[in-house]
């Protein structure tokens, strides 16, 4: 991740941070798309659809993710 920007690099491979699945690389970009960016503690994480459905509530009410 660029700190100026704030932009993810393409390169980085997504780990969902709840569960820990990786998508295949052949559908990395996709799942920049379908998955839930969040910034905690100043680290950008990512949650994958599975965990995003399940906790949706807790994420849009900005529950830690300790709360899950």
């Amino acid at each position: 991740m660029d700190p100026v920007t704030d932009a993810v690099s393409p390169e980085q491979l997504l780990v969902c941070a709840a569960c820990g699945v990786t998508p295949p690389e052949s559908e990395q970009a996709a799942a920049r798309i379908s998955w839930t960016r969040s910034t905690e503690g100043g680290r950008t994480t990512w949650i994958c659809e599975r965990c995003s459905r399940q906790n949706v509530r807790s994420i849009e009410g900005k529950l830690d993710a300790a709360w899950w």
